[in-house]
């Protein structure tokens, strides 16, 4: 059994933002994480969009961070949490050990979901995205497939639209699933739309060499889209396990419901990052976290569930 004042669920960039300020605030910190340090930022494999960075490897960033926060926390990879415990204090429980603490703060991220078709992974950062506002800005006066049909699909048209990006939207439907306001956006802007059809992938058919994506095949018409990039925008899945367990209070797409200050629902317990919601951006994220663990430094020292 291991004391710590904090346990804290994931080694993103939220999760080790939140070790370092709790450990400067003068919280004992552990960090557990069930696979590997980064998550969906050591995948990327260019960031070019976090402060301080003109260009750089996501996992090289995400190795920097760590390396930062290993000054200040534990962190332990390949160990995630697999049950929690609440009572006068939080006990986490994993596989190799009981971690008994005084809060816990979830920063255990969420997950593109991705279509499943050929040549998706293989032109991952090369082509295909899953995030307009991180990758957009590169595909100024190009063209651009935007595959989805619902709010972030049609916010990321619009969002590449306004960035001088020659968009098409691809939605397997008849109608979208937007928002009114979004659907008269989308027709005000003239964005291009293709209905009844899916991205079928062998986005490299056309790379001649090279490695980018550059088309886009139908499903439905048998369509080729000649473009430079694609965009997927089907959705997220939230990594609420252990929040669904707690019994957190979940906002109407899933994620975990925070306040200003990344208090949850329940005293003691803590959300910041991607599994929160929000645009999905690492700057947010770092900011997340630093505010969850100044949170619960204050709540542990001035508790305010017992005002």
């Amino acid at each position: 059994m291991r004391e710590v004042d904090l346990v804290v669920a994931g080694a993103g960039p939220a999760g080790l933002t939140a070790a370092i300020y709790a450990a400067r605030s003068g919280l004992s910190a552990v960090v557990l994480e069930k696979n590997t340090i980064g998550g969906q930022v050591a995948l990327t494999p260019v960031v070019e969009n976090y402060p301080g960075f003109a260009n750089v490897p996501g996992k090289r960033l995400m190795e920097i961070i760590a390396e930062q926060a290993r000054h200040y926390a534990e962190i332990h990879e390949g160990e995630g949490i697999e049950e929690v415990k609440l009572g006068r204090n939080v006990e986490a429980y994993t596989s190799k050990a009981v971690y008994v603490a005084q809060a816990l703060i979830l920063t255990t991220g969420a997950t593109w979901k991705r279509l499943g078709v050929p040549g998706e992974d293989r032109y991952f950062g090369f082509g295909v995205s899953y995030c307009s506002t991180c990758d957009g800005y590169l595909y100024r006066e190009k063209k651009a497939v935007v595959v989805g049909g619902g709010n972030s699909a049609l916010t990321d048209a619009l969002h590449l639209k306004n960035l001088g990006v020659n968009v098409t939207l691809i939605h397997r439907r008849d109608a979208f699933r937007a928002e009114k306001y979004l659907q008269e956006a989308l027709a005000k802007e003239d964005i291009a739309t293709v209905m009844h059809a899916e991205g079928h992938g062998n986005f490299g058919r056309r790379h001649h060499g090279h490695g980018r994506a550059r088309a886009g095949r139908l499903r439905g018409d048998e369509r080729e889209i000649p473009t430079d990039a694609v965009f997927v925008a089907i959705g997220l899945h939230p990594n609420t396990a252990i929040a669904t367990q707690l019994g957190l209070t979940l906002d109407a797409r899933g994620f975990i419901q925070t306040d200003r200050a990344n208090r949850t629902s329940i005293p003691r317990i803590y959300a910041a990052g991607d599994v929160t919601g929000g645009s999905q951006q690492i700057v947010n994220a770092v900011g997340e976290g630093s505010t969850a663990a100044l949170s619960a430094f204050e709540d542990l020292t001035h508790p305010y569930w017992k005002k």
